[in-house]
């Protein structure tokens, strides 16, 4: 966790009802003939609602061990004829970068990877699909969700809308399942419209969220007519498709503005020149905060300007939301389950380590 451990409680009735939620079409679409690699380690959320779905569908799992590195990875994918799969984003673009600079002798089994923990980006989706044929499908969690509440998938009405605007769609969170209930909390207690600008706080409730946590009496996390708050800044569209724009400690406000790192971020990995990237806040006199990027580039011989990388965000992002400084470094530091660590990044920068 990146924030301070607590113990969550479950019980086998939530367990049950999210496997066989989960396992349904519009979810995670698993059956009897489904050969899913969990590259998720089994100590995290995301990965110990698998066991139940498998163990209710009959697919097989393959767990690859200590082998998490991309090379390894892709082997297993191939000698297991692996069609599913899950993990963060940062484990499949390692893998992306793989293929795409030593192509597998024989195309792959793998239809589709579940990504949770951290935004799966555009870019990685269209790269991915184009270059591979293998899809991408976001989802969202939380260990307090035991583990899943949403996933984004293109419905029907979909169909018509241009490849750039599906990608947009297929970017977000996604809509919750049956079973659960979301809501956004404005800045003002009220509950947001849902037309996919206004952000708040993402707040739910449903069949296998948490009630509260163990051995405490605190009700800090919970509201008084039974909603869970996330902790997540997010807009929900008139779909109901959810986006999460940040984490509330991760959020920037500088000058009385709002700006999301994880907009930031999205859009710096689409550089074709930058692998990773993760922004946090930094105290700012005259602001109060600033946004901060630190870069891994895909390659170690290439540059980028800060100029250049401001121009290139200037298409999206008004002038106020675009970092001043942009730090190349080797890697970025990362929780145990491949989340960028920003607490760690946070302490580099406040010590002079970055």
């Amino acid at each position: 966790t990146t924030g301070m451990p607590k113990g969550v409680l479950y019980s086998h009735r939530s367990t049950y009802l999210h496997a066989m939620t989960i396992l349904s079409p519009n979810a995670g679409n698993y059956n009897f003939s489904d050969k899913i690699l969990l590259i998720v380690p089994q100590f995290h959320v995301m990965a110990w609602g698998f066991p139940y779905m498998c163990l209710l569908t009959g697919s097989d799992m393959v767990m690859p061990s200590l082998h998490l590195q991309p090379k390894a990875i892709i082997n297993i994918l191939e000698s297991e004829q692996i069609n599913k799969a899950n993990g963060v984003p940062s484990i499949w673009r390692g893998v992306y970068e793989e293929m795409k600079n030593n192509p597998p002798k024989t195309k792959l089994a793998l239809e589709e990877y579940l990504v949770g923990g951290s935004a799966l980006s555009a870019s990685l989706i269209e790269n991915f699909e184009k270059d591979f044929g293998i899809k991408g499908v976001q989802a969202w969690g939380m260990t307090e969700t035991s583990p899943l509440g949403t996933a984004s998938r293109l419905q029907k009405k979909h169909e018509k809308l241009t490849r750039k605007e599906q990608l947009k769609i297929r970017a977000k969170q996604g809509f919750e399942f049956p079973g659960i209930e979301m809501r956004i909390i404005d800045e003002n207690g009220n509950i947001a419209p849902r037309d996919g600008e206004t952000m708040g706080e993402l707040q739910v409730k449903g069949a296998w969220v948490i009630k509260s946590y163990f051995k405490t009496n605190s009700r800090d996390n919970f509201t008084d007519d039974g909603w869970f708050k996330t902790g997540d800044v997010s807009t929900i569209d008139a779909d109901g498709y959810m986006q999460i724009t940040d984490r509330t400690k991760d959020l920037i406000k500088s000058g009385g503005e709002w700006i999301s790192s994880v907009a930031l971020e999205s859009a710096l990995m689409s550089h074709s020149k930058i692998s990773e990237a993760a922004v946090i806040a930094i105290p700012n006199e005259k602001w109060s905060e600033r946004p901060l990027a630190t870069l891994v580039l895909t390659n170690e011989s290439s540059t980028v300007s800060s100029e250049e990388l401001k121009e290139y965000l200037s298409k999206d992002f008004a002038k106020y939301q675009i970092p001043d400084q942009y730090i190349t470094i080797k890697q970025i530091p990362k929780t145990s389950v491949g989340k960028f660590d920003k607490k760690e990044i946070r302490r580099l920068y406040a010590e002079g380590k970055l």
